[in-house]
């Protein structure tokens, strides 16, 4: 009887694996339009620079007044009147959006009539308007609380704090209705069912989740009042455009007097722009699950990514 040879004894042959497609190597498409439009802004940027340095404009004057002791009244003055205005705005514009949403048809009109006023006529009309009340108002009486007449009444500063504070709570009303609106009706339903009042449901459930559509247009709108805080100079009120102006008038340089202004209001409004920055990154905690990066932790990223080796591993 012969024997079955077994021809498994060894280990078996696997077959070789099929080798894999070749690794693609993606050639970026070159953008010629790119580089035509970057030298050409570079050249018209280049050609106002030159335009400017070519001037009659004494830019050494700049400097000498920079920190001017009414330029930095100025830059007080023009800092406290945007704070206060955008106080009075931000407080006026909740109660205005409050009432535009209300269902009494009463205080809903009077909203809508305050913003569609207040909206539709100019900042600089309404500085003068509120100048030249005592032609209406010969005199203001409070009863034994005050009583004078109008022209001492309203000074340049109050006519300021009025003609741009309730200028901006119209435009705040709009901006917090919105972001009321935002805030879906069922967590008031909610708030209501576990017996909480409207105003504290305003105040505990909806106004802290409408923040975070509400805060980047105020951010803008601090932005705007405190460029339009110049505005105020119309009706004699000194801050930092009025002093600029002044100081250019008596020093013979008017022009480079609204350079130094300028450069004053670029920097606060950077600053400015920071802060906004960061407030609405804190309101955006609840939204995203990660925030972005901050300015300082993108350039930190990018500095420690200098010093790793490009492609694969670290060993």
């Amino acid at each position: 009887m012969s024997a079955d040879i077994d021809k498994t004894d060894g280990p078996e042959e696997t077959p070789p694996p099929p080798a894999g497609p070749e690794a693609i190597r993606a050639i970026p498409v070159r953008h010629y339009g790119r580089y035509v439009a970057a030298v050409l802004a570079i050249g018209i940027l280049g050609a106002i620079v030159y335009a400017f340095a070519q001037g009659k404009i004494n830019w050494g004057a700049i400097p000498d007044y920079f920190f001017d002791d009414r330029i930095l009244k100025g830059v007080g003055q023009t800092l406290l009147l945007t704070v206060i205005s955008m106080v009075i705005g931000v407080a006026g514009g909740i109660l205005l959006a409050v009432m535009r949403l209300s269902r009494n048809p009463v205080t809903s009109s009077i909203a809508w009539f305050y913003i569609w006023f207040f909206r539709g006529t100019p900042v600089l009309v309404q500085l003068f308007v509120w100048f030249n009340l005592g032609l209406v108002f010969e005199y203001i009486n409070l009863g034994p609380i005050y009583k004078d007449y109008w022209s001492s009444f309203m000074t340049p500063f109050l006519t300021a704090l009025l003609g741009l504070g309730l200028n901006e709570a119209a435009y705040m009303a709009e901006i917090c209705r919105a972001g009321l609106l935002s805030v879906d009706e069922g967590q008031t339903e909610a708030s209501h069912a576990l017996g909480m009042s409207h105003s504290k449901t305003l105040r505990r459930i909806v106004i802290p989740q409408a923040m975070r559509v509400i805060v980047p247009p105020t951010g803008n709108e601090v932005i705007n009042m405190l460029k339009t805080t110049s505005l105020v100079s119309a009706v004699q009120f000194y801050e930092l455009f009025r002093y600029a102006q002044d100081i250019g008038q008596n020093s013979g340089a008017p022009v480079e007097m609204y350079f130094l202004a300028a450069a004053w209001y670029l920097v606060m409004t950077s600053v400015l722009s920071v802060g906004q920055y960061y407030l609405e990154r804190y309101y955006a905690r609840g939204s995203s699950r990660t925030l972005p990066a901050t300015p300082f932790q993108k350039v930190k990223a990018n500095m420690l990514s200098l010093g790793r080796p490009r492609g694969g591993a670290s060993a």
